[in-house]
């Protein structure tokens, strides 16, 4: 990893990863928001003895935004995927940047909810496929909440 301390802002630096370097682990404590500059970013979480690829991101898309928001370790780790450069926002950069730029506030809501319908999406249709009972479905939706 290389990283830029001559950044134009002293709240971000921009990272530069090579092809397979791992920007965060699964467990990490670290509570930095990234932003795709250039190149791809694997979300990988481990299941078991395998490794599950949750989603790929592209310039202009963000992660490690449970980190941040929630204050909970990594959920997945993330690696890179040819040559990558990332923006890095701590908390205090990411307030400011959404102050400043409320648009960037409302793009980032825009893909949350995306990816909370994409994931609903996928795991109806893996309940679909796995012929439960119609209570054992809703038993399994309902507990989805987030309050259990």
């Amino acid at each position: 990893m290389e990283v830029n301390l001559n950044s134009r802002f002293k709240h971000h630096v921009i990272e530069n990863y090579k092809d397979g370097e791992c920007i965060f682990a699964e467990g990490d404590d670290g509570r930095n928001l990234y932003i795709v500059q250039t190149g791809q970013v694997r979300i990988v979480k481990k299941m078991g003895d395998k490794d599950v690829e949750l989603a790929v991101f592209d310039r202009g898309d963000f992660f490690g935004d449970m980190g941040l928001l929630q204050n909970i370790p990594r959920y997945a780790g993330a690696f890179a995927r040819g040559e990558v450069r990332v923006l890095v926002l701590g908390r205090a950069g990411f307030l400011l940047k959404m102050r400043r730029d409320p648009t960037f506030a409302f793009e980032m809501l825009q893909q949350l909810s995306h990816r909370i319908k994409v994931s609903n999406d996928r795991l109806l249709l893996l309940v679909q496929k796995s012929n439960l009972p119609t209570h054992e479905i809703q038993k399994i939706l309902h507990d989805l909440d987030g309050k259990a």
